[in-house]
């Protein structure tokens, strides 16, 4: 499946999340941009929404946070006007990714989203974890045509089965599922990341992994199991602080994921039992039958006199019992690799 330029089966696609890191500054956000380019970032993400289009505007308790997160106490119309990305920077934020050879997209978080996406050509669409349950607007989504990548954070099997149905009654098979775990950050004992493997054969589909730990190994993880899709929050200083902050990776830990990736497809490399040029020539250091004494015609094979040892230029071990008993044909020196020419 391709995204934009990249080929996502070719190549693990790794995506920098924007969020809330731009801390309410174009500035910030463009050389944040930069930055993920530097750290090998192949695309950028944003979030497309405004707090009105996320929630509702009211003072009911139902409406304030409480479950023991980095947010908690705050509302969540006031979360989402402090963390959400201008929508008149998204075309100058897209731009500029472009002009570095990055792709770039978003999460939608309603259908007025979708179509000001859709309007910029986006080479994607991102389903939030939280929006899985919204098939309506998975639906619609979908029905734009590009590739839709879909993270399951509170998703049960049957919301990600719901999910995929919506895609497909849109026409829509260009499907990546993430992992992810809802939890931020996330502890490594809450990621289940042997799921990933699962997911791609049980749904047969991509897979990836939306990852909120701090840790650069879950991606490394990740790829060993199939993920052909990681995304990772990505932020210029955690000291910026900001809604996002306490789970993104600074510019040099973010490269260092990067490189840990891309370590680890040349490590996965394909299924194959052929040997590479150098395989083959470290054979030469496997054992092999030697005449280990000097020994004349007509003399007997024995254990003392043909030996089993490195390095691999006689017959190969296999054939000891067979030939045990049996003459050599000409005087051989201690050292020789046997071969069959040597045996009556």
């Amino acid at each position: 499946m391709k995204i934009g330029h990249h080929n996502i089966d070719e190549k693990v696609f790794i995506i920098a999340e924007l969020s809330a890191n731009h801390n309410g500054s174009l500035d910030t956000a463009l050389k944040t941009i930069d930055a993920m380019k530097a750290s090998g970032a192949d695309a950028v993400k944003l979030q497309t929404y405004t707090p009105d289009t996320i929630t509702l505007d009211c003072d009911s308790e139902m409406f304030t946070i409480s479950q023991g997160t980095l947010w908690d106490k705050r509302k969540f119309h006031d979360l989402y006007a402090e963390a959400m990305t201008p929508w008149e920077w998204h075309s100058i934020l897209f731009d500029h990714a472009k002009s570095l050879g990055m792709e770039a997209f978003s999460s939608p978080f309603d259908n007025s989203a979708v179509d000001f996406l859709s309007e910029l050509d986006v080479p994607a669409y991102k389903i939030a974890s939280f929006e899985i349950t919204d098939i309506p607007l998975i639906e619609y989504t979908a029905a734009k045509g590009k590739p839709i990548i879909i993270s399951t954070g509170i998703a049960t099997q049957d919301d990600i089965e719901e999910a995929l149905n919506a895609c497909w009654r849109a026409g829509n098979d260009q499907i990546t599922l993430l992992k992810c775990t809802s939890a931020y950050p996330a502890a490594l004992e809450e990621m289940n990341l042997l799921t990933i493997a699962d997911m791609k054969n049980r749904f047969e589909v991509s897979v990836g992994l939306s990852d909120h730990t701090m840790s650069l190994s879950a991606p490394v993880a990740a790829v060993a199991l199939g993920a052909r899709v990681i995304e990772k929050h990505f932020i210029l200083d955690r000291g910026m602080g900001g809604a996002d902050s306490a789970f993104s990776l600074e510019p040099q830990e973010f490269k260092m994921m990067v490189d840990a990736v891309r370590d680890t497809e040349k490590l996965l490399g394909k299924v194959t039992y052929d040997l590479s040029a150098k395989s083959l020539k470290s054979r030469e250091f496997s054992r092999s039958l030697f005449v280990a004494e000097d020994v004349k015609a007509g003399d007997a094979i024995n254990s003392l006199n043909v030996r089993s040892v490195r390095p691999g230029f006689g017959l190969p071990p296999k054939y000891l019992k067979a030939i045990i008993g049996k003459q050599f044909k000409e005087d051989i020196s201690k050292g020789t690799p046997l071969s069959w020419e040597h045996i009556l």
